[in-house]
C-alpha cells in the first residue's frame, strides 16, 4: 500500500481493505480506530497511524480474533507502556496459533500433492490398479 496523502476519508480507506464505510464507521464508534479525528463537517479523516490500526484489526480478524479482545489490544495501545508486556505475551499467544495452523495446513497441502500425484498415476494409467497396490496411509502423508 503506497500511502502519499496526509489524510485519507473514510471511502479511501474502505477501498483499501476492501470494507464497507459501516464497517470502519463501527470500528470508530467501538473506539477500535484511536485519535481517529474529523474535519469541521464531522467527516472522519483517516492519517497514517489510524490506518495502521486498521491493518492490525484487519490483521487479528484473520487470525479469528473477536472483536472484545482486539478493543483490548487497541485500549492497551493508548495506555502507552504500562501495557508493554501484555501486548507481547498476546503476540506471542498469537505466533504459537498461527504456527500450530501452518503446520496443520503444510499437513493438507501434503495430502493434496500426495492425491495429485496418485491421480495424476491413475489417469495416465487408466486405472487405480497400479496405484491402489502402492498407496501410503493419509496419516503417514500428513507426518511428512
Amino acid at each position: 500500500m503506497n500511502l502519499t496523502k496526509e489524510n485519507y476519508s473514510i471511502g479511501e480507506v474502505a477501498k483499501m481493505f476492501n470494507l464497507s464505510v459501516p464497517t470502519l464507521r463501527y470500528y470508530d464508534q467501538e473506539g477500535l480506530i484511536p485519535n481517529l479525528q474529523k474535519d469541521s463537517a464531522g467527516h472522519r479523516q483517516f492519517n497514517l497511524q489510524n490506518i495502521d490500526a486498521v491493518q492490525i484489526i484487519e490483521c487479528l480478524k484473520d487470525v479469528d480474533m473477536p472483536l472484545k479482545d482486539i478493543k483490548l489490544f487497541m485500549k492497551w495501545n493508548v495506555e502507552g507502556d504500562s501495557t508493554l508486556q501484555q501486548r507481547l505475551e498476546l503476540f506471542e499467544k498469537l505466533d504459537e496459533q498461527v504456527n500450530a495452523q501452518l503446520q496443520h495446513l503444510m499437513a493438507i497441502s501434503r495430502v493434496i500433492n500426495y492425491k495429485q500425484q496418485y491421480y495424476r498415476q491413475a489417469v495416465a494409467d487408466g486405472t487405480e490398479k497400479y496405484v491402489q497396490e502402492h498407496k501410503i496411509p493419509i496419516s503417514e502423508v500428513m507426518k511428512g
